[in-house]
């Protein structure tokens, strides 16, 4: 299905090219926070990708200086001075909400390639991605705990994920920043690459990870990102059903043919 097209002032950007797509964050005056208009736009441009069988990866990136530096403070500010902060900020998390949990559902591989600052929900947003990659200048910044608040836009849910529920709270709670290579040791970055190589080594991980056959690649992450809230016997029956599904695939079979004809 063709894409929508996307404005260069739109608050969030989709390109389309072949099996990748990418989403970029186009707030760069604002260093990429999520107000309203780009929490909205983010749930479009999520809906779009995951009704598209045709793309595989989905890339996230911020443009200008940053990934992302979080909630929009300004917006939220002007909402604690009127006093109606359960109304906006509801209204925000909604539709950034339902973008984070089509993250999560959709049969697509998502990967977020980061930059720069990624601070509070733009921590959230590299981290509940199923992998991201990092240039050696990013910088993760909790921030949540500095502003007396917890963690929102999935932050909760990739991190501990990734590293536990000790050092989640050790991350939100006793930590000001941490480096990309703090990040690669603990398990949150797959790859660290200098800034000058963000790009073409984002492209290139995501043209690896687009190898993969999509039947496989969708059984996969749902399966690793219901492991560890499924009891082993639903998780063995759902991993019976998501091979023979993928047994089922013109890939498999091509593949098993190929397999077995070695060597004869």
């Amino acid at each position: 299905m063709p894409a929508t097209a996307s404005l260069p002032d739109d608050p969030a950007l989709l390109r389309i090219e072949g099996p990748i797509a990418t989403i970029t964050l186009n707030r760069p005056a604002a260093f990429n926070s999520i107000d309203l208009s780009i929490a909205k736009k983010l749930e479009q441009l999520g809906a779009e990708v995951a009704d598209n069988d045709d793309i595989r990866v989905l890339v996230i990136e911020g443009a200008g200086r940053a990934f992302c530096a979080g909630g929009d403070l300004q917006t939220i500010g002007a909402a604690a001075a009127a006093d109606n902060i359960a109304p906006v900020v509801g209204e925000l998390l909604k539709h950034y909400h339902a973008f984070i949990t089509s993250l999560r559902q959709m049969p697509r591989i998502v990967l977020a390639s980061v930059h720069g600052s990624a601070a509070g929900a733009g921590l959230s947003l590299a981290f509940v991605a199923d992998l991201c990659i990092a240039a050696e200048d990013a910088r993760f910044t909790p921030a949540y705990a500095k502003l007396g608040v917890s963690p929102d836009g999935g932050g909760t849910v990739g991190v501990v994920a990734s590293v536990g529920a000790r050092r989640a709270l050790q991350i939100y709670l006793a930590e000001d920043s941490f480096s990309a290579a703090q990040a690669y040791d603990w398990g949150l970055v797959a790859r660290v690459v200098p800034a000058v190589e963000l790009k073409a080594a984002t492209r290139e991980l995501a043209l690896r990870l687009a190898q993969n056959a999509p039947a496989a690649l969708a059984a996969t992450k749902a399966l690793i990102h219901r492991a560890h809230v499924t009891p082993i016997e639903q998780q063995l029956d759902a991993e019976r059903d998501g091979i023979i599904g993928c047994m089922h695939t013109e890939e498999f079979r091509v593949a098993v043919k190929k397999f077995t004809s070695k060597g004869k």
